[in-house]
C-alpha cells in the first residue's frame, strides 16, 4: 500500500478513527492487525517471512536475557546470523551466484548453481526487508547489551517490527524508543494530531509534487544514457539528487506524522542534509536512523576512531561498503558506499592537518575565512554527494561511468532533451529552491496553531491535487 494512494488515505482514516474509539487496552491490537493488512496489501505471502523474523528474535531476546556467560553471545550471534541469512537469501543470493559464475568463467569452469527464480519461481524481493530486518536486529543487540529488557508480550513485540508507518522504509527504530510507547494507551490529542497531519501532508507534497515531477526528467535520461546529451544528463543528475531526497524524506515525514497522530513518536530521519558543510555532517543529517545504526552496531564495535588513523580509515571503508551493499545487491551500490567512505577518509586527513595550521592564524582572520568558506563548503559537499548518486540511480555501473564521462566532458551541453515544457522546467526549479525554507516550515509545524492549521492544510492538499504527478510511483527506498 503506497502512501500516495487513495487506498492509504481511506486506510489511515479508518484505522485512526477505530484506534481512538475502541477500548484503550486494545489499541495495540488494532495497530497490529492494521499493520498486517498494510503489508499484505503488497504481497500477502511475505507476511510469513516477517513472522519468521519476529519469532526468531522474540525467542532469542528472552533466552539472551535469561542466559549468562558465553552462551549469551552464542545466542546473539545465532539470532543475527538467522536475520542476515534470511536477508541474504532473498536479496543477495543472485548477486553472489552471478559473481561466482563470473569467477568460474574466468577460470574456464562451469557453474551449475541455480538462480533464486529457478529455486522459487515468481519470487521477488520482499518490500522493506532490509529495514525491518535491521530493526529486529537492533532489538536483540540492545537486549544483549542490557540497554533494554526482553519483551514478553509477543503481540507488542510483533507490532514493534510491523508498525505500519515505518514498516517498509523506516525510520529504523530502537526498542527503547518505540516499545515503551506501544505499552501505553493513547487518547486523542488535537494539538498532536494537527502537527502530525501537517507533517504527513508536507511529506506527500515532497513526494508527488516535487520528487515525481523531477522523475519526468530523470527517468527518461537514465533509461537512455547512450543517446542522452551531456546537458540532459547533467540536469538529470542534479534533479535526481533532489528527487531522492524529496522521495525518501517525504516518506519519512509521512510515516513520522502518521505515528504522531496516534501518539507514537519516532526519531527524526532527515535534517536538511544538503545544507551540510562536510560529508561527515551530511551523514549526521541524511537517513539518520540508518547512519546511527551502522555507527552503533558496526563502526564502534570495529574500534571506531579509538584506533590508529589507518585502522579507523579501514573501519570507515568497511562500514560504507556494507552500507552500499545494504542498499542493493549490485556493485554500483558498493561503489557508491566506498566513494562516501573515501570522502570521509580524505576529510578526516584534511581536518587533522587543518587544525594544526589553523591554530597559527589570528582569530579574527580565521572567523572571516570561516564565514566566506561555509557556502563554498556547502556547495562542494552537495556536488560530491550528487556525483555519487549517479551510481545509485544508473541501471548499471557502466551506465554510471558513461553518465559521469558525458557530464564531466561537457558533451553536447547546448542540447537539452526533455519532454517537459520550459514553464514546467522553471516550476521545477522554483519547487527546488522552496526547499531552502524547509527548516522554517518544520519549526512552524511543531507549534502550529488551530487557525493556521485550517489555513495551511487545505492549501497543501489543494497544491498536491492540482500540481501533483499521480503516476502511482513507488517510493524509491521500497526496493531496499
Amino acid at each position: 500500500m503506497l502512501f500516495n494512494s487513495l487506498h492509504f488515505l481511506f486506510f489511515f482514516f479508518f484505522v485512526t478513527l477505530l484506534y481512538f474509539t475502541i477500548p484503550k487496552r486494545t489499541q495495540w491490537i488494532v495497530l497490529l492487525l492494521a499493520s498486517c493488512y498494510f503489508y499484505a496489501a503488497f504481497i500477502p505471502a511475505y507476511l510469513l517471512i516477517l513472522f519468521s523474523v519476529i519469532a526468531i528474535d522474540y525467542i532469542a531476546g528472552i533466552w539472551i536475557e535469561q542466559t549468562t556467560g558465553t552462551a549469551r553471545k552464542v545466542l546473539l550471534i545465532a539470532s543475527l546470523l538467522s536475520n542476515i541469512g534470511i536477508l541474504a537469501f532473498f536479496k543477495y543470493y543472485n548477486f553472489f551466484t552471478d559473481n561466482l559464475s563470473a569467477f568460474f568463467s574466468l577460470t574456464g569452469s562451469s557453474n551449475s548453481i541455480p538462480t533464486l527464480q529457478d529455486l522459487i519461481p515468481g519470487i521477488v524481493l520482499p518490500i522493506g526487508l532490509s529495514f525491518h530486518t535491521f530493526q529486529s536486529m537492533s532489538y536483540t543487540i540492545e537486549v544483549y547489551r542490557g540497554n533494554y529488557p526482553a519483551e514478553r508480550n509477543l503481540g507488542i513485540y510483533s507490532l514493534y517490527v510491523l508498525f505500519y508507518p515505518q514498516l517498509v522504509a523506516g525510520p529504523i527504530e530502537r526498542p527503547q524508543n518505540v516499545l515503551p510507547q506501544l505499552h501505553l494507551t493513547h487518547s486523542f490529542d488535537w494539538a498532536r494530531a494537527r502537527s502530525g497531519l501537517l507533517l504527513m501532508a508536507s511529506g506527500l507534497f515532497k513526494k508527488v509534487v516535487i520528487a515525481d515531477r523531477l522523475a519526468l526528467v530523470v527517468d527518461p535520461a537514465y533509461a537512455n544514457v547512450h543517446q542522452a546529451t551531456g546537458s540532459t544528463l547533467l540536469l538529470a543528475v542534479f534533479f535526481y539528487a533532489i528527487q531522492i531526497y524529496c522521495d525518501f524524506s517525504g516518506y519519512s515525514d509521512t510515516a513520522i506524522g502518521a505515528g504522531k497522530v496516534m501518539g507514537i513518536n519516532m526519531m527524526e530521519n532527515f535534517r536538511t542534509p544538503y545544507l551540510s558543510q562536510s560529508i561527515s555532517e551530511f551523514w549526521r543529517r541524511w537517513h539518520i536512523s540508518l547512519s546511527t545504526w551502522f555507527r552503533d552496531y558496526v563502526y564502534i564495535p570495529l574500534g571506531g576512531n579509538r584506533v590508529s588513523a589507518s585502522r579507523a580509515a579501514f573501519n570507515t571503508l568497511i562500514v560504507f561498503g556494507i552500507s552500499g551493499l545494504w542498499h542493493g545487491a549490485d556493485w554500483k551500490f558498493i561503489i557508491w558506499g566506498v566513494l562516501h567512505g573515501c570522502y570521509l577518509i580524505i576529510e578526516q586527513f584534511i581536518s587533522r592537518h587543518r587544525s594544526q595550521s589553523a591554530s597559527a592564524i589570528q582569530p579574527d582572520i580565521r572567523q572571516q575565512a570561516n564565514l566566506v568558506g561555509s557556502s563554498a563548503n556547502q556547495l562542494l559537499t552537495f556536488l560530491l554527494v550528487m556525483l555519487t548518486w549517479v551510481f545509485f540511480r544508473a541501471l548499471t555501473t557502466n551506465d554510471a561511468l558513461l553518465v559521469l564521462q558525458k557530464v564531466m566532458a561537457l558533451n553536447d551541453m547546448g542540447v537539452l532533451q526533455t519532454a517537459i515544457q520550459p514553464a514546467e522546467l522553471l516550476f521545477s526549479f522554483v519547487l527546488i529552491f522552496s526547499l531552502l525554507l524547509e527548516e522554517r516550515w518544520a519549526s512552524l509545524i511543531k507549534q502550529v496553531t488551530n487557525k493556521r492549521f485550517w489555513l495551511l492544510l487545505p492549501v497543501i492538499l489543494l497544491a498536491i491535487y492540482f500540481f501533483g504527478v499521480f503516476t502511482a510511483n513507488q517510493f524509491i527506498y521500497f526496493q531496499f
